[in-house]
Order: structure tokens, then C-alpha cells, then sequence
């Protein structure tokens, strides 16, 4: 962990220290590996009412909280990573709360080269005495929101602890000519760029982003304002950000669920072919623009022969495995143009569009019934035969000739398909026409 720490000055013995007597302000150095200080000047020990150095050096602080450990160590990563920290800084010289802006720079001390702070009293900071104006400074450091001003160049003035732990990964040496401290955070840094032009431009706002923090990628809400530093007066960008993730994440599962829903309302488990609810829901759009151009269109009612016997013989899972080979040769034989859906059991719809005459369509159900007279392969096992056979009736309706709308032309090829089957099966019937002769193996 040292090597992180070799760019940091070290700082061996009191004796390096002697010009900083000579500096009218207080100026401290705080060892962080001892939770103590390990320097004062003379301002610094009048500033905390004391007369020796050793009386500093061994004040107890046995009663600091971990918060207050845990603040030093992240204004010394942060020192460590920009080479100076600018912050109100609460302290208790007399007892009484006393709110200062301070300079934190990092450093080493020690033989032992331990982690410390130089601390710079920069200015008083007038809050009053009032206790909720202390409370809000003390809050900034300990809220779980990320809080970081910048300037409008996109350089760090001051974060607060949570900003410094979600991207201490972020090495400013490292950041290009092109990105800036505050594009850097994101996870394309070129719309970094572009909001902190626009926040800018737009004096303040509120946007999400896909942020790069140590944590990985996350959502941030980032609220914007500008605001001026309390010390210069120059304008700034004061940045809140708000981990949205989960509220993200919850959305997107609940997006998933509802195209599930929307799946398993318009989709067939079974076979992944358009349920029925799919097919009604888009035929208008289909026997709409066929009535405009003035064209026929086809629908094809199919009932599989011989498939409830496999079903009953050797069961559902058999049954499934013969689905979803049918399936996929009937969806081989229809053009992009032209829509399946299973209806149920072992019924098909077929809507063949934009056909020309009766051939058309009948050369469609010719290729069906041949394309499904194949053997059906089967997974190996020592209960169902290796390959079965199944052939399909066909029922077919023209529209407009035999219906206007979808339920009617279904009607019309239902029964059609039913005279296929009372007539022998594997083979095709058209509206009232008898069931043509076709012969199978």
C-alpha cells in the first residue's frame, strides 16, 4: 500500500519544519496511522489553547468516532489523488463547534512514513451559532449522496466523502487532454462532456446517466446547479448524484415480465409459432390491405392426422417433441410475407397472402402435405419408437369470396377441413368444394 504513496512528500523529523513557524496561521500536521497529531505550529497550539507541542502530540482522542476516522482517511485519499483539498471542517477547540475552511494537502511523516495531513486553516467560516447551519455542513460528509463542485472547466473544487469513494479509481494523472475530471466519471465520457456544457448552458438541471464508479457501472440521477464559491466568488457546478440502479433494475425486470405476459398471451409455448390471440390481433391489417389492392388471400385451417393416437401411445412430452417439428416444416414452406399460428392442440391457421388464384393457395397446401409426409426422428429412447408419421387435413377459405372477416373464413375452413377428414384425410378442400384427391404414402 506504501507504493500508492511514493509520489507523496516525506517528511522525516520536526527539524523540516522550521519555516512553518514563521507562517501567522495555524498550520497542523495530523498522522493518520496514529489517529494523532504529529505537528503544530505556534498559531496551531494557541488555536487549541495549549503551550507545548508535546501537549498536541499527545492530546487524546481516544473518544473520536469512526465517522471521524473514517472522514480523515478519505480527506487524506483525496489530498493523495488532487494534490490539495479545499472543505469546511468542523472542530472543537474550546468545546464549542468552530466551522473552518481548511487546505489539506498529503503527505508522509515519520520514519515509519506514515499516512498524514497538513492542515491549513484557510479562513473562519461565520455560521453563527446557529446549530442546524453546523449539522448541514456536518451532513454533507456523512449522506450517502455523492456531492462534488466543479468548476466550469469540469475540475474538482471539493467532494464529499461518499463522490471521493464512488471514484477513487479514477486516477487524475491519467485523464486525457480531451476529458475533464467531471466527463471522466462516465461511462462514455464524451456525453460527460457534452452535459457539462449544457448544464452550463442551462444554468442547472436534472439528468441520468450510465456513471463509472468503483462500484462498476451504475445509474446515477444527477442533480445540477451552479452555485459560487464561498471564498473567490467564481461560479461553479455543484453536482448531487442519486444511485438510481435498483429503481432502474426493478424497472427493467418488470419490462421483462410484461413481455413475458405479452409472450405467453401471443405466443405458443409449445411450438414458439403466434397463438391465435397474435393472429386476430393482426389479420385486420392483412384483409384491409388485400381489400385495397384488390387481392385475394388465403386462409388454411389444418388438422394433424394421426397425431392424437402418438399423444395417447406415448404421451405429452412425445406429443411436444412431434409440435415443434411440425412447426418448423410448415414455417420452411410459407413466404416471409405470410403468417402461422397453432390454435390448440394439433390445429394450425395459415394465412397465405397476396395470392392471384385459386392454384396459388392449393399449391401452397400441396407443399404442406408432402413436407409433413416425412418420417419424424425422435430422441433415443427405450419407452417410444425412433420415428413417427403424421399427415394433415386441410381446409381452405378465400377472401373475400368465402368471408369478410377472419372468424368468417376460419368458419368456411373448418369445414372444409372436415370434409378432408371425413374423405380420407391428408389432402385439401376450398370453401364448399369437395376434399381433392390427392394421394400419400
Amino acid at each position: 500500500m506504501k507504493d500508492d504513496y511514493k509520489h507523496l512528500i516525506h517528511i522525516k523529523s520536526h527539524d523540516e519544519l522550521e519555516l512553518y513557524e514563521l507562517i501567522p496561521d495555524v498550520v497542523w500536521i495530523f498522522d493518520l496511522d496514529k489517529h494523532g497529531w504529529w505537528w503544530g505550529n505556534q498559531p496551531a497550539l494557541k488555536f487549541w489553547g495549549l503551550s507545548q507541542l508535546d501537549e498536541l502530540i499527545n492530546k487524546d482522542l481516544s473518544g473520536d468516532t469512526q465517522g471521524a476516522r473514517d472522514r480523515t482517511v478519505q480527506t487524506f485519499e483525496l489530498a493523495a489523488k488532487n494534490g490539495l483539498t479545499i472543505d469546511p471542517w468542523t472542530t472543537y477547540p474550546d468545546g464549542k463547534p468552530k466551522t473552518l475552511y481548511m487546505k489539506h494537502r498529503a503527505v508522509l511523516v515519520g520514519p515509519e512514513r506514515h499516512r498524514a495531513i497538513i492542515a491549513y486553516i484557510n479562513e473562519e467560516v461565520n455560521l453563527g451559532e446557529t446549530p442546524e447551519n453546523l449539522l448541514l455542513v456536518e451532513a454533507m460528509r456523512y449522506t450517502t449522496v455523492m456531492v462534488t463542485s466543479f468548476t466550469f472547466e469540469g475540475e474538482i473544487v471539493i467532494e464529499n466523502p461518499a463522490a471521493t469513494e464512488a471514484y477513487n479509481h479514477i486516477d487524475p494523472k491519467q485523464i486525457s487532454d480531451q476529458r475533464s475530471a467531471f466527463s471522466a466519471r462516465f461511462a462514455t465520457p464524451a456525453e460527460g462532456e457534452s452535459l457539462l456544457q449544457q448544464a452550463i448552458s442551462e444554468k442547472g438541471g436534472r439528468w441520468t446517466h450510465l456513471m463509472h464508479t468503483s462500484a462498476g457501472l451504475r445509474q446515477h440521477t444527477l442533480d445540477i446547479r451552479i452555485t459560487r464559491h464561498p471564498l473567490s466568488g467564481d461560479f461553479l457546478i455543484l453536482m448531487a448524484e442519486y444511485d438510481v440502479t435498483p429503481l432502474y433494475e426493478a424497472l427493467n425486470e418488470a419490462h421483462e415480465a410484461q413481455e413475458e405476459l405479452r409472450k405467453m398471451a401471443h405466443y405458443d409455448a409449445v411450438s414458439g409459432l403466434p397463438s391465435l390471440n397474435f393472429l386476430m390481433q393482426h389479420a385486420p391489417n392483412y384483409l384491409a390491405r388485400a381489400e385495397r389492392s384488390r387481392q385475394q388471400l388465403a386462409v388454411m385451417f389444418i388438422d394433424l392426422d394421426g397425431f392424437k393416437a402418438i399423444n395417447d401411445s406415448w404421451g405429452h412430452d412425445t406429443g411436444d417433441q412431434v409440435l415443434r417439428e411440425i412447426a418448423q416444416r410448415l414455417s420452411g414452406v410459407l413466404r416471409d410475407a405470410d403468417q402461422i399460428a397453432r390454435i390448440g392442440g394439433d390445429e394450425f391457421i395459415i394465412l397465405v397472402d397476396d395470392i392471384h388464384d385459386e392454384n396459388s393457395v392449393t399449391t401452397v397446401a400441396e407443399k404442406i402435405i408432402h413436407r409433413l409426409e416425412g418420417k419424424i426422428s425422435l430422441k433415443d429412447s427405450a419407452a417410444i419408437p425412433t420415428q413417427v408419421r403424421v399427415s394433415a387435413s386441410i381446409g381452405i377459405a378465400l377472401f373475400p369470396e368465402h368471408g369478410k372477416t377472419l372468424e368468417q373464413l376460419i368458419k368456411v375452413a373448418d369445414k372444409a377441413m372436415y370434409r378432408v377428414k371425413n374423405s380420407g384425410k391428408a389432402s385439401y378442400a376450398i370453401g364448399n368444394s369437395p376434399a381433392n384427391d390427392l394421394t400419400t404414402d
